[in-house]
């Protein structure tokens, strides 16, 4: 593949992809660095999410080192129960990743937001799907550390997928400094400071199979030093006679999730030990690897995404660049999965 030239202010990264390479539909998303996009491949009439990222915001915001960690993971990862990477590229501006579109919509508009009831059955749909894609990425020495509402996204038929691996980190190295994450989501030995692995993915697990019962979390707080301070105040656990129609397993199941203490808690063993659990006693592993259970949860065909956040218009940024966010900041940022895939396979047929 030969080299192409984007026509961004002279910027020549030499990339095998650009962004002359997409059709701009709309927008459908809006982070901290940018928007989200639903993009079309020229080449392949293929459709997917363009995430946008401002290099002038990723810089102020100090998130350099995030952005290209995510980038660095997705270039690795790959699995049916996560947003996965397409390409990657930049402009002298801004960042891009092309990635899995994922139509549904993310599980705090499409269902929490909207304060419907959850029936049993439904919660250990969501359970099964989020455990899927935990059980992939801790195979593979990843602890997420962001899991909420926002970063588990639907598909059109309705199952789950995770997304956003920018503060995700290698669960065997010492994380004790690695502290960032959503008040409310993380673990208490995230927010307190200390080492953690794979088993704070499962209490951000069980504070949002809580939220989806009860539409409230476990632990509340207008800041990260409240929501500290209240998960050191007690242990909060559900209770039958508050949810009645959840049985004492389900219950159990939630309750064992959000031990404070992670040797406490459910899957400290291992993510089989959450598989084991009785209230997941009977379910289809080996369908659900292969989406052959039907989702209890139907997405609409369109306007699945919060329309108040973005515009539909596509706008090219004109935030000024200083020297600081040039290329060489963000170098080797460039992938292409396709590419990726042929070298690969030359690779084999070569060995």
């Amino acid at each position: 593949m030969g080299n192409c030239v984007q026509t961004d202010n002279k910027f020549d990264p030499s990339v095998a992809v650009k962004l002359e390479d997409f059709s701009i539909k709309n927008a459908i998303g809006k982070g901290g660095f940018g928007k989200v996009w639903k993009v079309e491949h020229k080449a392949t009439q293929k459709i997917y999410a363009m995430k946008e990222m401002r290099k002038d915001i990723i810089v102020e915001k100090k998130s350099v080192a995030a952005v290209m960690n995510e980038r660095r993971l997705l270039g690795i990862l790959r699995n049916p129960f996560i947003v996965n990477l397409h390409y990657a590229f930049q402009t002298k501006k801004s960042l891009y990743l092309v990635l899995d579109l994922m139509s549904g919509g993310d599980l705090r508009y499409f269902f929490i937001s909207t304060n419907q009831i959850i029936c049993e059955n439904s919660l250990k749909f969501l359970a099964a799907c989020i455990v899927v894609g935990l059980e992939y990425l801790h195979a593979n020495g990843i602890v997420h550390r962001d899991l909420k509402p926002e970063n588990l996204v639907f598909d059109s038929n309705g199952y789950l997928h995770i997304t956003d691996f920018g503060i995700a980190r290698a669960s065997d190295s010492d994380n004790s400094s690695a502290t960032s994450g959503t008040p409310g989501y993380m673990a208490p030995e995230v927010i307190c400071s200390q080492d953690h692995t794979t088993v704070a993915d499962f209490f951000a697990l069980g504070v949002i199979l809580y939220e989806s019962l009860t539409t409230t979390r476990p632990y509340i707080g207008k800041n990260r030093k409240e929501v500290r301070e209240a998960i050191l105040a007690k242990q909060i656990k559900l209770k039958h006679e508050d949810e009645p129609d959840i049985s004492l397993q389900g219950l159990d199941f939630i309750n064992k999730l959000i031990a404070r203490r992670p040797e406490n808690r459910l899957g400290f063993h291992g993510i089989q030990e959450i598989k084991n659990h009785p209230w997941l006693d009977g379910w289809d592993w080996e369908k659900t690897y292969s989406f052959a259970i039907e989702s209890p949860f139907k997405p609409k065909k369109e306007n699945n995404f919060d329309q108040s956040q973005v515009s539909k218009k596509w706008e090219t940024a004109n935030e000024k660049i200083s020297e600081i966010t040039s290329q060489k900041l963000f170098a080797g940022y460039m992938y292409d999965f396709t590419l990726f895939n042929r070298q690969a396979s030359e690779k084999r047929d070569f060995e």
